[in-house]
């Protein structure tokens, strides 16, 4: 499942926002419900290209590797929660190399890249970046309970569709939404006090 997560900064580059339209359930965006906008995940995180170049110098720090091997090792170290495209990884590694930070080096016959001490120099001084990006990706990380957030999700929707159910066969009198009201509110305020971690 894809997470959420709104970066900022220059390393993150996510986020969206929910539609907003006329009429129940309606949208300006293609006539789609509020709530089916609501409830889409939006696309998970990436790094920007200018903290992609510290990633790549930390995939080729102790070997030299080929551009998809990079992109592997990116992957592999994210939990396949994000995979840099080769048109974000290659133009990165040209980058590199026209700074020095980086040399071709040829393995198996192919063109790898390999670090050089300019891109160890910058590698280490921004290495708490890098450890911050991967930190992310890590076990307590969200990705790590994402299944049960989707789960959290599912049941919010299945409020949103009883509700709309209700309506469409005409049993939201005003008396009882009034009740579905004052169940929501009181659901809410829990729902708030536990994630200020006050308790219900």
């Amino acid at each position: 499942m894809r997470h959420s997560e709104h970066m900022m900064g220059g390393w993150w580059a996510a986020g969206r926002g929910f539609g907003r339209g006329g009429g129940f359930g309606q949208s300006r965006r293609g006539g789609r419900s509020w709530w089916a906008d609501a409830m889409d995940d939006p696309p998970p995180p990436r790094a920007e290209r200018g903290g992609v170049r510290y990633l790549v110098l930390e995939a080729i720090q102790d070997q030299p590797r080929h551009g998809y091997e990079i992109i592997q090792h990116i992957e592999r170290r994210t939990g396949s929660s994000y995979r840099p495209s080769p048109g974000v990884i290659y133009p990165t590694l040209q980058m590199l190399e026209e700074l020095g930070h980086a040399r071709i080096s040829e393995e198996e016959g192919r063109k790898a890249y390999a670090i050089t001490d300019l891109g160890r120099q910058d590698l280490e001084a921004n290495r708490a970046a890098v450890d911050e990006f991967y930190a992310r990706f890590g076990e307590d990380s969200f990705e790590s309970y994402a299944e049960d957030f989707g789960e959290l999700m599912k049941f919010m929707m299945r409020v949103v569709k009883t509700v709309k159910i209700g309506m469409h066969r005409g049993r939201l009198s005003p008396s009882t939404m009034r009740t579905v009201r004052l169940a929501l509110e009181e659901a809410l305020k829990k729902i708030e006090a536990a994630l200020d971690d006050r308790g219900p």
